[in-house]
């Protein structure tokens, strides 16, 4: 089973992608801000990261920095509401941008293309 660490503040949204992507058969981990992102990545076998961009403490392109120190291949899908920060994580590679929906098919597609 593929593990997929959702880094998201709000927790309405985490929980639904929780649910959602449980559906689909994935392991999925929530973290509430970039800290706590980035010390399960470290302590947990993940396959995948969600991130969202604005978040407390370390914000998301921080913690994608962070993410790919400590593992530089993980894929990472960029997840926000924002669209105009879609070039910054172009240019820092991350492996999808998604603009946040409640209708997670541009998420899940993304996820099943980059980790089956």
């Amino acid at each position: 089973m593929k593990t997929i660490l959702v880094i998201e503040d709000e927790k309405s949204i985490s929980q639904l992608y929780q649910e959602e992507l449980e559906e689909e058969g994935y392991k999925v981990i929530l973290a509430s801000d970039g800290t706590d992102g980035i010390y399960k990545l470290k302590n947990e076998n993940v396959d995948l990261v969600v991130l969202d961009i604005k978040l407390p403490n370390i914000d998301g392109r921080m913690a994608f920095k962070e993410i790919k120190k400590i593992k530089k291949d993980i894929p990472v899908i960029v997840n926000t509401a924002y669209s105009q920060y879609r070039s910054d994580f172009e240019h820092l590679k991350a492996n999808a941008y998604v603009v946040k929906s409640f209708d997670l098919s541009e998420l899940k597609e993304a996820i099943k293309k980059l980790i089956g």
